[in-house]
């Protein structure tokens, strides 16, 4: 009998130049984001790639401020990886095939660029998110049934936002995209409900990804001693703590919150937080949460799972591979990339295979209403 299928919830695009050559508006064509390179023996080594966004340069992979990123793929770190095209979302056959050797049916698709702050200037914002959406758009209407995507909001404008929200329910996204903080925001400010409300309407999951939205946080972050820990890791923590806190999902009674590749390991203690602030009743603070704020979180491999089962609840994790951050060929990966998570949790023996099902496929089908 064959296996239930597989969802995984989180995997990556490399943005490649064709996205801004192609679908960048003509009005601000000449300040779409451009690849510059270096030579491999600076302080970058052979990260030595980045685009130029808005007079700034992405990723800066050494110093304060700093973060990696695997795009561009021109850098000497990614260049020589021999499934570049598929991380660019280009060669799809290859893409594919690695899924089916991963035992995976679908992947949800995330953006790597976007996980960092780009830049003040709104109507860049919107430029850079419009086509970014238009181009995930375009590889999804060539696989609709394999690849779906979360569509960015430019979120410095709520009116656009909308926009954005309405032309990917309509081209194949199946959530919503913010980063933990959001420049000088976190997710319970009522700025963003009006993004909530159309989200709502539209059943698009708001999806809470690592990464480092928030400026001033990363400005003081030494990236070569701190790595992504503080101002990329943390964040969705936070937003977690305030969206549960400020009983956000009361709000809004049929919204999905997801938090993606953060791991579940940090539950218990904020759940402890949180009883410390808003009350000592136990049985409301496990699982019963999650069900009744609709909360969802990545699993990490690794992760003791059924320890974690007892805090959210056998319907509210989900799994993911990271692909398109993960390693291969000798090469480094991101600390969260799992290619082997279906065999792993097929493995698992001390959690019911039940589980393991819902893991893998059910609770991701529930989040991405797919």
């Amino acid at each position: 009998m064959r296996a239930m299928p597989v969802i995984d919830a989180d995997t990556h695009i490399a943005e490649p130049a064709k996205m801004w050559e192609d679908h960048f508006p003509k009005e601000l064509y000449a300040r779409r984001p451009v690849a510059i390179s270096v030579p491999n023996d600076t302080l970058y080594n052979r990260s030595n790639a980045f685009w130029l966004i808005d007079g700034n340069i992405f990723p800066k992979p050494a110093g304060k401020g700093g973060f990696l990123l695997v795009t561009p793929t021109s850098q000497e770190a990614v260049a020589a990886r021999p499934d570049v095209k598929a991380r660019e979302l280009f060669d799809l056959d290859w893409r594919l095939k690695d899924m089916e050797a991963m035992g995976v049916d679908r992947q949800v698709i995330y953006p790597t660029l976007f996980l960092i702050y780009l830049t003040d200037d709104v109507n860049l914002e919107v430029a850079l998110c419009q086509a970014y959406n238009r181009f995930l758009a375009s590889v999804w209407e060539k696989q609709p049934e394999k690849l779906r995507w979360v569509v960015i909001p430019p979120l410095r404008s709520i009116e656009d936002s909308i926009r954005e929200l309405r032309f990917g329910k309509e081209h194949g996204a199946v959530g919503v995209f913010f980063r933990g903080i959001e420049k000088d925001r976190t997710l319970e400010d009522s700025y963003f409900y009006p993004v909530y409300e159309e989200a709502q309407a539209l059943d698009l999951p708001i999806c809470i990804h690592t990464g480092a939205g928030c400026p001033d946080w990363s400005k003081v972050i030494d990236v070569s001693t701190s790595f992504t820990f503080p101002h990329v890791r943390l964040p969705p923590l936070v937003a977690f703590r305030n969206i549960v806190a400020n009983k956000v999902p009361e709000k809004f009674p049929n919204i999905r919150f997801a938090f993606v590749e953060t791991g579940a390991s940090w539950v218990p203690y904020l759940l402890h937080s949180l009883r410390g602030t808003m009350g000592d009743d136990f049985t409301e603070w496990g699982p019963k949460l999650f069900d009744r704020y609709r909360l969802f979180v990545s699993y990490e491999d690794k992760e003791d799972l059924a320890y974690l089962v007892k805090y959210v609840g056998e319907d509210n994790l989900f799994a993911f591979s990271d692909y398109g951050h993960h390693g291969g060929g000798g090469l480094p990966g991101d600390p969260s990339a799992q290619p082997q998570m279906v065999p792993h949790l097929r493995g698992h023996e001390e959690v019911h295979p039940r589980v393991i099902d819902k893991v893998l496929y059910d609770n991701a089908k529930r989040l991405y209403g797919l």
